[in-house]
């Protein structure tokens, strides 16, 4: 298993972008994610606030599949 090394989100590709030890990266696109997965203007906000003040966190929801738990 790598270890996660880096993250941030990169506000010119609306992309949240994790850097491994292994050297492999994944990018997750916030416009593709939030179309998809958000309902409304109050899940949109609950993911934008995530991507500007806890992108890990963002990151960890996607991965791991727990959006249906945010929107609860």
């Amino acid at each position: 298993m790598s270890k996660l090394i880096s993250y941030q989100f990169n506000i010119d590709t609306a992309c949240v972008e994790l850097v491994f030890d292994d050297r492999s990266q994944i990018s997750i696109d916030f416009t593709a994610v939030e179309s998809e997965a958000a309902d409304n203007r109050f899940q949109q906000s609950e993911l934008d606030y995530l991507i500007y003040n806890d992108p890990l966190a963002y990151a960890d929801l996607i991965l791991n599949s727990k959006l249906n738990v945010l929107f609860e």
